[in-house]
This record gives C-alpha cells, structure tokens and sequence, in this order.
C-alpha cells in the first residue's frame, strides 16, 4: 500500500503539515518497503481555490491508496473518498515517519467525515 503524508519536508523526519490541499508537499511512502518518494505540491499552494480537489486528484493518479494529514476540508474528503482513498485526519505534531508507524501498527483509523 502507498501512503501519502502531508509534509512539510521532503522525509520521513519532516513534521506532518497540518494542511492537506495547501500542504507544501507530500512523502509518498510505499508501507512494504518503506521507501519514501517526495511530491511537491506547489501548483495547489498557489489555487486561488480548489487546492484540496486539486491535490487530491493528483494523489490519486499516483496511485495512493491512503492519506494522512492534520486538517482535510469537505471538499477535498469527498474527492478523495470518491477516488477510493482512506483519511487520516488529525496527524500533525508529529514527524511523517511517526504517522507512517502509527498507521503500520494500526493505532489510527481511516476518518468517517471531514474535520469540523
């Protein structure tokens, strides 16, 4: 399974960026092998609107199949669902590679609804 992780660097020791469409990137981690690839999202950092959609768009085209972040708007949750992808909401404060172990050891689970 491929994870992405909004991040604020491009490792597993980055902090978890709390935003998920304005996010200034992604570590795409591959949960078997734990290889970790960086995707800048810059183009959605500049959307005047529509960022979450956006990203969640090109998050599902590389074929991730979860997310994990701190806050994921409406709009962006409903994209990402409809693309067949799990939400892991309330992830920040914490580095990418400690969200990637919480989600190996099944500590957190995927978030039925957007965060209010």
């Amino acid at each position: 399974m491929k994870v992405a992780v909004s991040s604020e660097g491009p490792g597993l020791e980055s902090q978890v960026d709390p935003r998920f469409g304005r996010a200034g990137g992604f570590v795409i981690v591959d949960m078997d092998t734990m290889q970790a690839d960086y995707v800048d999202n810059g183009a959605s950092q500049a959307a005047a609107q529509g960022a979450g959609i956006q990203t969640a768009e090109r998050l599902a085209g590389l074929g991730v199949q979860a997310v994990m972040s701190g806050y994921v708007g409406p709009k962006a949750f409903t994209a990402l669902k409809a693309a067949g992808l799990d939400v892991y909401q309330d992830m920040d404060n914490r580095s990418v590679g400690e969200a990637v172990r919480c989600l190996a050891d099944g500590s957190v689970s995927p978030a039925a609804a957007p965060n209010k």
